[in-house]
Order: C-alpha cells, then structure tokens, then sequence
C-alpha cells in the first residue's frame, strides 16, 4: 500500500473539484461519456458501458495496490461529473508520478476547466507531496493535448516509438515533465490562462 499520498484527497477550485473515484460515481460517468470525440485518443472506448465500468473497477484496483490515484471531477456550479483524471506510475521513492487518464466532456473543452484541473494537481504534487518530476504523456498524434500540455508549461522531452500497440495498431509516446523547480514558473502560467479562458455559461 501506498503512504506517501495520504487518503482520501478533495482538491478544491473556483470552477470544480476532484474527488476520489468510487463506485457510487460509476453510473454518472458511464451516463455522461457517450460522446465519441471523448474516446478518439483513449486506452478505452468508454461509449461501451462495460468497457469503462471495467476500466473504473481496475482503477480501484490499482488505487488499493497504490500504483494509481483516480479522481471524478465535479462542476461546483451544477454539483454534476464533467469527467475523470489520475496520477498513475506512482513512486514514492523517487518522488515522481504521472499525471494522466484525463477526460471531460466536450461541452468543458477550452473553457478553463483543464487549466484549474491541472493546477489543483501539480500543486497538490508539489506542495504537498514535494514531488521532484511529474510526467504528462500523449500519443504522439494527439495534437490537441500535446498543446495542451506544452501551453500549460512541459517540456517535451521526446518521442518513444511503437511503445504500444492498440487495437491492432502501433502507438508512439511523447512524453513531457514538470520539475519542482519549474513550478515557480509554471504556477503563475497556468493561473493566468484560468482567468483568460471563457467562462461557460451555467
């Protein structure tokens, strides 16, 4: 079991809030993730109910093993899941985790929310976990989130080839890191482009 992260963890922001996954969550997730644009670039269809209520089970899995950390996140506004996030490849003793297994639903896109997200994250990691790397992945053909992740600060550190194949098909990796000597520059980034996104009309 996991004792560098102590449970359970609510991250609190303007927008939204991360709360542990369980599986009182599960429906609610299952019922908003039908949209495909979702899925294009994900390890699961989760348009296929039993697909992602597997994929949640095995999340709990891995939580009580201490290898991953699974999160819903809630609209404060509305009470209501707009998607779900994770630290994964968890190593306490080298003070380094991913972050990763990111998704919302489209109607959040580009307004904010990703922004706030990762902030209450990265600063959880380094502020109270005194995480020395964080590392944020992408398949190397997912532009948008590759953008993603170097506007809010990354640095690429290069592209891992046929890492995996999925569904019949080779992948490549690009991977990206955050440092805790980074923060200091990326903190400050990242609460700018939150006030700068539009807000969502409620």
């Amino acid at each position: 079991m996991n004792t560098w992260i102590n449970l359970p963890i609510q991250l609190d922001g303007e927008k939204l809030k991360l709360l542990p996954l369980n599986e009182e969550y599960f429906d609610e997730l299952i019922a908003v993730s039908k949209h495909p644009l979702i899925w294009t670039y994900m390890p699961v269809n989760g348009t296929q109910p039993a697909l992602l209520r597997n994929a949640l089970n095995e999340a709990l899995q891995k939580r009580d093993k201490g290898e991953q950390y699974p999160f819903v996140v809630v609209n404060k506004a509305t009470g209501k899941l707009i998607g779900s996030t994770r630290f994964l490849q968890i190593n306490p003793e080298h003070r380094n985790l991913e972050i990763g297994y990111t998704w919302y639903l489209p109607d959040y896109w580009g307004k904010g929310y990703n922004e706030e997200c990762k902030w209450l994250l990265l600063k959880y990691c380094f502020e109270v976990l005194n995480t020395v790397r964080v590392q944020l992945i992408a398949w190397d053909k997912n532009l948008r989130s590759r953008q993603t992740i170097e506007r809010i600060g990354a640095t690429f550190e290069g592209i891992q080839r046929n890492v995996i194949i999925r569904n019949g098909e080779k992948r490549s990796i690009a991977y990206y890191s955050i440092l805790d000597e980074d923060w200091k520059m990326v903190e400050p980034k990242l609460k700018k482009m939150m006030t700068e996104r539009q807000r969502p009309n409620q």
